[in-house]
């Protein structure tokens, strides 16, 4: 399909629950604030643990959203993801009926998926034998069921599928529903990520990895994305949601537009399970791609959301990457990672740095990184250091990469109703 045919794709809701805020205002606002939600862990016994802190959700409360018969047959990731999208529908006021049902999809991406339910059934088993586990073992587990239960929730009966990669899950959700409503697949998508990994065996694996902050007595400042003083990342939990709308189909109905989504750019490093790629070639490219398919001159872009891990290696080969694209003016664009704030929830990161992203396109603000108090000789941007900054912007990025080497980078546009 020609680019003449493609149709324009605006985002029309937004949805959150994170660390920080178990809405869309919260989270913005404590995004602004420079506000941290990682904390010594609660849900379970990390003594043993090198890594004892993590960015939980608070007070979140799943009967506000759904049945009380269905949260104990949810995996927490679903009880986010349901409830995210429930909110981000809301927000948009989109009404789904028999009439557009089938013209309505749904893709929420996770990276682990129902860990925890995994977890309890396996002690289940070891402790009362095979015939004492839950038939619903199965399908609470399954990573796409965050999808099915949102199409339960909504009747959206339109393209429903979900991305597993990882780090990248959440943003290949909202760059393929892109994709899906550009080619006139779809007239509007429910799309984003959502994950709950916070149990005792993902910290485990993660401690065994060294991928993970010792920085126990000091949670609020464990996640230091881009600082000299990093030593691993945090995790995080929640969902961030956005519903995705053809251009003509948003104005017919008079919908709110937060702005658009113009291009879409995923590559692979094909180089290590976890580590990428040194000279940050996947993930430049990714960013050329999207640049190229959303028609963007690399000095139009105003503002990127980092993936920013925390890590060792990840910041020093994206502030690579970026180099690699913008050249000298990499060094004049605004850059943060908000896992600094939120910690990294893994497959839910790209939905709600997405709507972190779409957020300082409509508010014209950018949230910060946190605790960079001394940066790494070897990132040299302009990271956003520890405030909230105003700011003319039309276009921004985010970027997402994931273990096995998926790199994603989603561009936002704000919307002008005259062009």
């Amino acid at each position: 399909m020609t680019n003449s045919h493609l149709k324009k794709v605006v985002i029309t809701g937004l949805g959150a629950i994170t660390p920080i805020g178990n809405n869309l205002n919260e989270y913005w606002d404590s995004l602004m604030a420079g506000r941290s939600g990682i904390t010594k862990i609660s849900y379970f016994d990390a003594q043993y643990h090198v890594c004892r802190i993590a960015g939980e959700v608070k007070d979140f409360n799943p009967y506000d959203y759904l049945d009380r018969k269905d949260v104990k047959r949810m995996d927490r990731f679903c009880q986010f993801g349901v409830s995210a999208s429930l909110q981000a529908l809301a927000d948009s006021q989109l009404v789904i009926n028999e009439a557009n049902a089938d013209q309505i999809g749904i893709i929420i991406g996770t990276g682990i998926g129902g860990v925890k339910v995994l977890e309890d059934q396996q002690e289940i088993y070891l402790k009362r034998g095979p015939s004492r586990c839950s038939p619903f073992t199965i399908p609470t587990m399954i990573g796409n069921m965050a999808s099915g239960l949102t199409a339960i929730y909504t009747g959206a009966k339109g393209p429903n599928t979900c991305t597993v990669t990882a780090c990248a899950a959440g943003s290949h959700a909202i760059g393929d529903s892109f994709r899906l409503i550009q080619q006139g697949y779809a007239k509007a998508m429910i799309c984003g990520g959502a994950e709950a990994a916070i149990t005792p065996l993902s910290l485990a694996g993660f401690g065994s990895a060294k991928a993970l902050s010792t920085r126990n007595d000091d949670p609020e400042k464990a996640s230091r994305p881009f600082d000299k003083d990093r030593d691993g990342f945090v995790m995080g939990e929640g969902s961030g949601i956005l519903i995705l709308e053809e251009l003509d189909h948003a104005l017919k109905r008079k919908a709110k537009i937060y702005g658009e989504i113009v291009g879409y750019g995923m590559t692979c490093d094909a180089y290590h399970m976890t580590a990428p790629s040194p000279d940050g070639d996947g993930a430049s490219r990714a960013i050329r791609l999207a640049l190229q398919d959303g028609n963007i001159n690399s000095r139009q872009v105003g503002y990127i959301n980092a993936h920013g891990t925390s890590t060792t290696a990840n910041d020093v080969i994206e502030t690579k990457a970026i180099k690699k694209i913008f050249n000298d003016y990499a060094y004049e664009i605004p850059i943060s990672s908000t896992k600094s704030m939120t910690g990294h929830l893994l497959g839910g990161s790209g939905g709600i740095e997405a709507v972190a992203t779409v957020m300082a396109i409509a508010e014209q603000k950018i949230p910060p990184t946190i605790n960079l108090e001394i940066p790494d000789v070897k990132c040299d941007l302009d990271y956003v250091p520890n405030k909230s900054r105003s700011i003319k912007l039309d276009i921004a990025l985010s970027n997402s990469f994931g273990f096995g080497g998926h790199n994603v980078t989603l561009a936002f546009k704000k919307y002008n109703k005259n062009k």
